[in-house]
């Protein structure tokens, strides 16, 4: 009953402000690619002033699709792939977008390159200090993700020890991509991960791994973002949203936000 409520309770914080109205196209779900999906849905406002898209806070991809089953939201946003039984609602998921999966750490760190061994022992405690990784002689601070979180599964499926790997007790608890992002950013000696996107350069110190830039084609992670709607429910206005992420002009867009785009529609 609890976690019903927190649900209900998220998903009506996230459609709040403002109060959709008919014009209004709200996008929710996971906390991944919510800045590339904003450049996107401006673009698309821009050039159909009748619908503004929304893309409010994270509720989980297990939010977004929730609100499209439940017919509390039209368009939902995922970062991994649905389960049997949500495919059994009438589902229909459409990937638009591959966002790197990176670790990030507070400026403070002295560090922009980790090897995938050095972020391994950093996660387990076994390197506890700046230092010992050629940064400043300060406390690492770790920032996880619950295991539900897209980014942590792409790493555990990508990166050799992370299948199994069990965090540093002392770790400190993010419950959502945004909250990971601000303890980050204004903890010294922090470090957390995420999905990338060129905002988030702004923020921190987003590390390569093992020499490799997140963009770089010889990076070894990336989450999937899709777009999920029912054929039953589906309005004109998402549906010409949907066909925009495959438009030129909206891939661009993707890639100027540190995504790779999708190139050809192929919904499952």
């Amino acid at each position: 009953m609890h976690r019903i409520c927190s649900f209900t309770l998220a998903l009506a914080l996230a459609l709040a402000a403002p109060a959709v109205g008919a014009d209004e196209l709200p996008v929710v779900g996971t906390g991944d690619g919510i800045p590339v999906l904003k450049a996107v849905g401006d673009a698309f406002s821009a050039e159909h002033p009748s619908t503004k898209v929304l893309v409010p806070p994270s509720i989980h991809s297990s939010g977004g699709i929730r609100a499209v089953i439940l017919g509390q939201a039209v368009l939902g946003r995922i970062a991994r792939e649905l389960k049997p039984e949500e495919r059994e609602h009438g589902l229909i998921m459409t990937p638009v977008f591959r966002q790197p999966a990176v670790f990030y750490a507070h400026p403070s760190s002295g560090v922009t390159n980790l090897t995938v061994e050095q972020v391994t022992k950093i996660f387990t405690g076994e390197i506890a200090n700046w230092r010992e990784v050629g940064g400043r002689d300060l406390r690492i601070r770790v920032v996880i993700r619950e295991e539900v979180d897209s980014t942590l599964g792409v790493f555990r499926s990508t990166l050799a020890g992370w299948k199994d790997l069990r965090f540093l007790e002392r770790s400190k608890l993010a419950t959502t991509t945004q909250e990971a992002f601000d303890t980050v950013q204004t903890v010294e000696g922090a470090i957390g991960f995420g999905p990338y996107s060129l905002d988030l350069e702004k923020r921190v110190t987003v590390l390569s791994l093992d020499g490799h830039r997140p963009t770089a084609p010889e990076y070894p992670s990336a989450v999937t973002l899709s777009l999920i709607h029912r054929e039953a429910t589906i309005t004109e206005p998402a549906a010409a949203f949907l066909d925009y992420m495959f438009t030129e002009k909206a891939q661009e867009l993707v890639r100027q936000n540190g995504a790779v785009p999708v190139p050809v529609r192929k919904s499952s």
